[in-house]
């Protein structure tokens, strides 16, 4: 896959080494030639420095023909701009776009980009990390509103049914695994030592969930 990085900080810079590690044909693009020293010595991209906004620049990193696009400098305007380009413009099949500011989050939503809020998502792990050290989160879409969660099931729920804890308000389960076998979760399930529930939840139902926890145990 040939992709382009648009910002080589250090959040680009990892980028661009993770995605040259797995094969891929990576160009990346800097207006500040000093920023490729962040980059691994062993990394074998190709490095362009240039305005990014400049027509000349994109398509000597291969705009035309890439398959991806990311946008992850530190300002939103100008990874709003590149994106709408990539996207509008010369129709590249998978656009992302890195949310410095998490007040300006909506205007990315407005134009339609995959965005990813390093700031918010970053927030709400730690968060997560501070409430919830008894559920892990194992998957997370979009920017968080959305995880899921697994959870050990306490000697308490031990001979419950997965029923017994319904409802809870912003959550559902998605799965139960056994003796490392995934089941689809029924109600009449009986819980038994050594279980894993997977919750899909919000943030706001897992906590509701972790207060059921707290009062039963």
């Amino acid at each position: 896959m040939k992709v382009i990085i648009v910002g080589c900080g250090r959040y680009g810079s990892e980028l661009a080494y993770r995605l040259f590690q797995r094969g891929h044909d990576v160009s990346i693009v800097d207006e500040n030639e000093a920023a490729f020293t962040n980059l691994l010595p062993n990394f074998m991209g190709t490095l362009h420095e240039g305005d990014v906004l400049n027509k000349d620049v994109l398509e000597r990193a291969g705009i035309k023909t890439a398959d991806a696009v990311a946008a992850v400098t530190d300002s939103d305007a100008l990874n709003m701009v590149v994106g709408h380009l990539a996207n509008k413009v010369y129709k590249v099949p998978r656009v992302v776009v890195r949310n410095y500011n998490p007040q300006y989050r909506t205007i990315f939503e407005v134009f339609g980009l995959q965005v990813v809020s390093s700031t918010s998502w970053g927030a709400q792990r730690l968060e997560e990390m501070i409430y919830h050290m008894d559920a892990r989160t194992v998957f997370s879409a979009g920017n968080g509103e959305v995880e899921i969660y697994e959870i050990a099931v306490p000697e308490y729920w031990v001979g419950k049914a997965l029923g017994d804890l319904y409802p809870c308000e912003g959550s559902t389960f998605v799965a139960l695994t056994r003796a490392g076998r995934a089941y689809l979760p029924a109600l009449d399930m009986v819980m038994e030592a050594g279980d894993f529930i997977l919750v899909s939840a919000t943030f706001e139902g897992i906590d509701a969930m972790r207060r059921q926890m707290c009062a039963e145990g």
